[in-house]
């Protein structure tokens, strides 16, 4: 476990820590945006992961659009990301399937632009370690689609994002990331996810000194190799030392919070999530 202290009072940096609606999945996304803003932070990344969190329907029709914008600017809360899923990028589509990839996309932007996000958010792969050819094929393939996402990001301001790793998908470790990364253009923002990381068996530190300049934006979660749905404090992640890496090479983004855990329960999950905030706040420069 870490040796990080628990903090039930202290300073929430709000500025620099925000929480992802995954945190409060189990809540209708009009009661986590409220729920999120009563407890003091200011911004947010919206879960769009079918699955993970239905915050924003899989079949985002431009009725959705409007109606899922419309409860995020009512919230008052900043958007920093939305974090989704078009996809397995590692699969040949065909001329169809391609097309309706697009059409997805075209609708995520739209909303990423109503709530004005910064950045939109992919996974890198199926949701295997096993390539659905092989691995130079599947790698050149997501290059492929994400330079194309990028582009398309690019036409509504809209920066793209790529976890990467991700402990369950193609690049699940540092190595798969790195070979991917090192095929992705210099406009595609890497994000540091530290519990896929050390699920992968690697550390935060050694991600940010080999894919630092590329981090865009980082999520927060405790993990052990293995395993990522641990409450901050009861992996073996190293959030000092996490801090400071990104500090050393002067990360000025966001961490945000996306606590998927199942170590409490639902009703503790807030009072959890501003503990969270507040401990990660005292480990920021000044």
């Amino acid at each position: 476990m870490t040796t990080m202290t628990a903090i039930t009072h202290g300073f929430l940096d709000s500025d620099r820590v925000i929480c992802s609606t995954i945190t409060l999945r189990h809540l209708p996304l009009d009661l986590a945006l409220a729920t999120i803003a009563d407890l003091g932070f200011t911004e947010i990344d919206l879960g769009a992961l079918p699955g993970v969190c239905d915050h924003v329907p899989y079949d985002l029709t431009p009725q959705a659009v409007r109606e899922v914008s419309a409860v995020v600017n009512a919230s008052g809360l900043r958007v920093r990301s939305v974090n989704a899923d078009v996809g397995d990028l590692n699969r040949p589509l065909t001329q169809s399937e391609q097309t309706q990839r697009a059409t997805h996309l075209d609708q995520l932007t739209a909303l990423s632009t109503a709530i004005g996000a910064t950045g939109l958010v992919l996974p890198n792969g199926a949701l295997q370690h096993e390539p659905v050819r092989d691995l130079e094929s599947d790698l050149a393939l997501v290059a492929e689609q994400v330079a194309g996402i990028s582009e398309r990001c690019a036409t509504a301001d809209l920066q793209l994002w790529i976890e990467a790793p991700h402990f369950f998908r193609l690049c699940y470790d540092l190595t798969r990331s790195g070979q991917l990364i090192e095929r992705l253009p210099p406009s595609v923002g890497i994000i540091c996810d530290v519990s896929h990381i050390v699920a992968s068996g690697s550390t935060p530190r050694r991600f940010v000194e080999r894919f630092g300049p590329r981090v865009t934006h980082v999520h927060l979660r405790d993990a052990e190799p293995g395993y990522i749905h641990h409450s901050i404090g009861n992996g073996v992640v190293d959030f000092p030392d996490t801090v400071a890496a990104l500090t050393n090479i002067g990360y000025q983004g966001a961490y945000s919070l996306e606590l998927e855990t199942r170590d409490i329960r639902d009703a503790d999950r807030p009072a959890a999530a501003l503990n969270a905030g507040r401990c990660i706040s005292s480990l920021l420069p000044a």
